[in-house]
């Protein structure tokens, strides 16, 4: 979110990192190359408006005026005062805030207490499979189903971004345990829901290919052989946690579906490799090689959805 000196607010949205980044850079050389002086009048209203010192101000008004006139002069030692004593009470905010903050229940406490509920979104996958008593998550379920029901023949399904505002108020909903009704007309743009179901896997604070399994997935899709790829890829997959496992052949086999409408939808396997590959799975610290990593990533993603049958189905298939 882009806020101008003049008050105007832009917001750009990508599901893509390395477009974000390409942003921020052209958005950041831009501001640099912005001329550094101002006005002298811009400058004179930022000093009147940020000092706080009773000598600088005194110093402004006299440069401006040699002589203060009679009816302002009550203002100004009103201004006097008030900036003698602000530092003494912004200290005084500042400990009754440090008091507060270090007498607070710790969030664990609140969650025993039920005064906090354990949310969808931001946590782990399978403390919310616990919750749930299932394998996978509700909410990934419901998001299939209805994207399945009227999005296969969406135009950039999952590439196209949903209203970031209405994504936000869903993800409410499903973190207040709210019953979720998808088919509700506020949620109309499948857009919304593909959207939601990618922050849902983005705020994991692990992936759904755990971290330490990255490196060993990266390995598997360097092997030059396809067959021999295929099989090391499963037997990694077979590793998973059964909470991962169960989600990964879920999400796969909703993916095998978009992709097969892909002269509909123009949602390839690679297309879908690209939008899901950094979502799903990346190192738990980020190196120099995030480019070679994103690649890699975005290979992963694209295998799994072309080859789901071999790699989830039985070993006769």
């Amino acid at each position: 979110q882009i806020t101008t000196v003049s008050g105007n607010e832009f917001l750009l949205q990508s599901d893509i990192d390395f477009l974000i980044l390409d942003w921020f850079h052209a958005i950041k050389n831009a501001i640099d190359r912005l001329p550094k002086e101002r006005s002298c009048a811009s400058r004179n209203l930022e000093f009147k408006l940020k000092r706080s010192s009773s000598i600088e101000l005194l110093n402004s008004l006299a440069t401006e005026s040699k002589e203060a006139k009679p009816e302002h002069r009550k203002s100004l030692l009103f201004r006097l005062n008030y900036s003698a004593s602000d530092t003494n009470d912004r200290n005084r905010v500042k400990s009754r805030l440090k008091k507060f903050i270090s007498r607070r229940p710790s969030l664990k406490t609140l969650q025993e207490k039920g005064l906090i509920k354990d949310q969808i979104f931001g946590s782990h996958l399978h403390l919310v499979c616990e919750h749930e008593k299932s394998t996978v998550p509700q909410f990934v379920k419901l998001c299939i189903k209805a994207v399945e029901k009227r999005g296969l023949d969406v135009d950039g399904i999952y590439r196209v971004s949903g209203n970031l505002a209405t994504i936000q108020k869903l993800r409410f909903v499903v973190n207040q345990e709210e019953k979720l009704n998808l088919d509700d007309s506020q949620w109309e743009d499948i857009h919304v829901v593909t959207g939601a179901l990618k922050m849902f896997f983005r705020e994991l604070p692990e992936p759904l290919f755990p971290y330490c399994f990255f490196e060993q997935f990266v390995e598997a899709i360097k092997i030059q052989d396809n067959t021999t790829r295929i099989k090391s890829i499963r037997s990694l997959v077979e590793k998973l946690p059964r909470p991962n496992y169960d989600t990964m052949k879920i999400l796969f086999e909703h993916l095998r579906k978009i992709a097969a409408k892909e002269s509909v939808n123009l949602m390839s396997t690679q297309s879908l490799g690209i939008v899901f590959g950094p979502t799903l799975l990346r190192p738990e610290k980020e190196t120099g090689n995030m480019a070679v990593h994103m690649l890699y990533q975005n290979q992963i993603v694209e295998l799994m959805v072309s080859e789901y049958s071999k790699i989830f189905g039985s070993e006769e298939d």
